[in-house]
């Protein structure tokens, strides 16, 4: 007998899933006869249609996370790196403007202290500080 319709249209009235279907082996007429999802309904009540429960893996509850050594996220301090790249940046200009005359030999050993000393944050910084002197 035939009944894996029945079987889908069971798993989908009761909601669970077509391999937990169980029809009782005395009652297979009465199954067969059903149509309607009440009467499915009523043959689940009677014990006609049984669920099977849960096989396989449970749930297992995770541990609280474990902070260890490769777990720990440092914060990075990139002062040095924006101090090396700010400070290539400045006294490449001021080779620049020495080398064009804007500037003399003694207010660029000046200007390279104060960037050591950072005085400027950016080029254009240095850029009004040379032409203000």
């Amino acid at each position: 007998m035939q009944l894996a319709r029945k079987k889908e249209l069971a798993a989908k009235v009761l909601k669970v899933g077509k391999n937990r279907i169980v029809f009782a082996e005395g009652r297979l007429k009465e199954i067969k006869e059903a149509i309607s999802r009440m009467d499915i309904m009523d043959l689940h009540k009677s014990g006609a249609i049984l669920i099977r429960e849960v096989s396989g893996r449970k749930k297992i509850v995770g541990r609280k996370h474990r902070r260890r050594t490769g777990k720990i996220k440092k914060q990075v301090n990139n002062r040095k790196a924006e101090y090396v790249i700010i400070t290539r940046k400045l006294r490449a200009f001021v080779r620049g403007a020495f080398r064009t005359g804007k500037i003399t030999a003694v207010e660029k050993q000046e200007i390279r202290k104060q960037i050591r000393a950072r005085k400027f944050r950016s080029k254009r910084q240095l850029k009004e500080a040379i032409e203000s002197n």
